[in-house]
């Protein structure tokens, strides 16, 4: 029988290529773009879009994402509950920083101005 994996385990070994079209899907479905959706990653990740679509072609991990990325200096200013857990609370600083992304899409979904979600 195989251990099963901890949470931070399992989103260490999550592929950033898994979860990109379900932000998509996400987004748009609340009338909101693609673009709008990268302009918010790229925000949060520092990384452009070219590199951002690389990343989603190599497969690569969101410890891979997050390793190649500088976050957002203003990143700590996301706050709030997303997967039933405070995002300002959560240890493990890659899970940490999976939620803050997680935080702005369902941000951007809700309809929140980009201002806003962007914390300028």
């Amino acid at each position: 029988m195989t251990p099963q994996l901890s949470s931070d385990e399992r989103i260490a070994r999550m592929t950033f290529a898994s979860v990109y079209p379900h932000y998509v899907t996400k987004v748009e479905k609340k009338g909101r773009t693609e673009e709008d959706l990268l302009k918010v990653l790229r925000w949060l990740t520092g990384l452009t879009k070219a590199q951002l679509f690389s990343h989603i072609k190599k497969g690569s991990t969101f410890t891979q994402l997050f390793d190649a990325a500088k976050l957002h200096p203003n990143a700590s200013l996301i706050k709030g509950v997303i997967c039933g857990h405070r995002v300002e609370e959560i240890e493990n600083p890659l899970t940490q920083k999976c939620r803050y992304m997680d935080k702005l899409v369902d941000e951007l979904a809700r309809g929140k101005k980009m201002e806003s979600i962007l914390r300028e």
